[in-house]
């Protein structure tokens, strides 16, 4: 066991100053079996510290209801295994270009504005939320021989509000749940935000990407004393669908942390690996100042540009940066460890074509919730859905002239049919959320809206926005009253279930090829299976599941061509591929 303080000017373990090297690794990013691999990965940098939030929404699917708690556990021992410390991020809100910025959908989807804010309704689900988790943490902190050092109260709060209660809340919480290492906050080096966001007897830390003299200036005005740190020192970015893809010179960025280094200040490499927004868990912003602009879905690749690619293997960034730390290790602290070797690859190729299909009504039909009825059309939160799509069916009254069919409040996209026929694709505009088809539409007429979340926004004042249709279906000016809506959750792809869908094989020829649906494919890999990149040539937008894992969602508008396929998912001989294509699907998939 050892006492971890913060003193006047260093961070002091059993008084004795320590600097932190950190790098951020999110557990739920990474395949639980590649975890010690990555960390091995991070020592070999130079570096002696491991960051992690934790996604509340991943945890609590529903109020009360956990799902694979003890991950968080298993990870801090893996960290404490691998022989470094630790800084947790528990929240309630981590941004970290998750969905809904680690907050439940059925919490939002509820309370609106109310969440992040000293409301006692919000303040009770947390209050559930760390009773639940932090008891792993408290167990794993360095006061009681783990490896934890210290806690984040919230995250970047003065980038969204000034609610002082709220956060003093938050830190008492924290501390009544067995938190007794340091807490700290961390936000940009703004006055405003620094204001909004600190908490008196709270370090506060900054997160920048370059200029760290004078991000750490604006620190020391609001924190005489206290050790100076980054908590995220953005090395990278992420990508949006259909932007192009962000990166960041080695050189460049090698740079900065030196002069991070050189300020005496501790730090987070954010991200050291970045992995993977396996299972649709990818988050949004909205474009503009305001954010009040289209909306940008982030890419499943969660690669971030780091020193440690996707696959986990070193980049010129991770020799770069290994060069600066291995300059400021401490005396007697010898050299650093060697570089593991790269996880096994796939050892060739495979191509497949769809064996059986089974369109997308038959998907729903079979896996989709109970039918909701009602005058008005029910968002995603109303239905329980957090990620996947609703199928919405109207009946346009008649007879009536040709009028413009239109939608306010989707979110965030719509395939449209009219009497069965394919009319458009619908793509919510602004945060209104309006669309029209573009040929007008006469009626009496049966409307079908398959409408898909794209992520919901991680970050910015419209965080909680709501998924689906969120005001209503307009012919001309008429909202059209009788709504019929059924939800398809990501969820609901098991084994079990996709095993009792009635399939058939594609026919080439047949007017439906390529329609919307579930394709399965059966994946031959010969010898041992290691990581491997999915390629689907030829198909539009979808979700793609290797044996039951869901890999995440692809799109044929990039700038991602190719989803990461951990290793330890495939196995040798046959592997199954489920795809779920939403727009329109090819006729094969290759492994490679």
């Amino acid at each position: 066991m050892a006492e971890f303080t913060v003193g006047e000017r260093d961070f002091l373990l059993d008084g004795e100053p320590v600097r932190l090297l950190s790098g951020a690794l999110h557990y739920f990013r990474v395949h639980e079996e590649q975890w010690g691999h990555r960390l091995a990965m991070l020592r070999a940098m130079g570096l002696n510290c491991v960051e992690t939030y934790v996604p509340w929404n991943l945890h609590e699917p529903e109020p009360g209801r956990h799902r694979d708690l003890g991950a968080v556990g298993r990870f801090l021992d893996a960290v404490a295994e691998a022989g470094l410390w630790a800084i947790v991020r528990p929240g309630p809100y981590i941004c970290a270009e998750w969905e809904n910025g680690g907050l439940p959908a059925w919490l939002t989807g509820k309370l609106g504005r109310r969440v992040r804010t000293d409301d006692a309704a919000y303040l009770g689900h947390v209050e559930r939320w760390f009773g639940a988790l932090l008891p792993q943490v408290a167990a794993r902190q360095v006061d009681r021989g783990g490896p934890v050092l210290m806690v984040q109260a919230e995250n970047e709060y003065g980038s969204f509000g000034s609610d002082q209660g709220y956060l003093r809340r938050v830190a008492e919480l924290l501390a009544a749940c067995g938190v007794s290492v340091p807490l700290f906050t961390s936000d940009g080096p703004e006055d405003h935000m620094l204001t909004g966001g600190s908490v008196p007897g709270v370090l506060a830390t900054v997160n920048f990407g370059s200029g760290a003299r004078a991000a750490f200036e604006v620190l020391r005005r609001h924190q005489p004393a206290g050790p100076l740190m980054c908590m995220e020192f953005w090395c990278g970015w992420f990508d949006h669908w259909g932007e192009e893809q962000v990166g960041r010179p080695a050189a460049d960025a090698a740079r900065a942390l030196a002069e991070i280094l050189e300020c005496g200040a501790s730090v987070n490499v954010y991200m050291a690996h970045g992995g993977t927004n396996f299972a649709g868990w990818a988050g949004a912003n909205r474009a503009g100042p305001l954010h009040d602009g289209p909306l940008q879905p982030t890419v499943t690749s969660y690669d971030y540009d780091a020193p440690i690619d996707e696959a986990g293997r070193p980049t010129e960034k991770f020799w770069a940066f290994r060069s600066v730390l291995e300059r400021y290790r401490p005396p007697g602290a010898g050299p650093l460890p060697e570089v593991p070797a790269p996880p096994a690859e796939l050892s060739g190729p495979a191509e497949a074509v769809v064996r059986e299909w089974a369109p997308l009504p038959d998907v729903l039909e079979a896996l989709g919730d109970a039918e909701w009825e009602g005058p008005l059309p029910p968002t995603f939160e109303e239905l329980g859905v957090d990620r996947g799509l609703v199928r919405y069916r109207l009946r346009l009254p008649g007879p009536r002239m040709p009028y413009p069919l239109s939608v306010t409040g989707l979110r965030d996209r719509a395939l449209v049919y009219v009497d069965g026929v394919r009319a458009g694709t619908l793509v919510g505009a602004g945060p209104l959320g309006e669309a029209a088809l573009p040929e007008p539409v006469a009626g009496p007429a049966e409307v079908e809206l398959w409408v898909e979340s794209l992520g919901r926004v991680n970050y910015g004042p419209r965080l909680g926005e709501p998924k689906g249709i969120a005001d209503g279906v307009r012919h001309e000016r008429q909202y059209v009253h009788g709504v019929r809506a059924r939800g398809l959750r990501l969820d609901a792809f098991t084994a079990d279930a996709v095993a009792k869908l009635p399939g058939r094989p594609p026919d080439p020829a047949a007017a439906e090829r390529g329609a919307p649906g579930l394709y399965r494919v059966a994946l031959e890999v010969g010898g041992a299976p290691g990581d491997a990149w999915l390629e689907l040539p030829g198909w539009v937008r979808g979700f793609v599941w290797v044996n039951g894992f869901c890999v995440g969602r692809y799109w044929a508008e990039g700038p991602q061509s190719a989803l990461f396929v951990p290793g330890p998912v495939l196995v040798a001989g046959g592997n199954e591929v489920w795809v779920l294509e939403l727009e329109g699907a090819g006729s094969a998939v290759a492994l490679a």
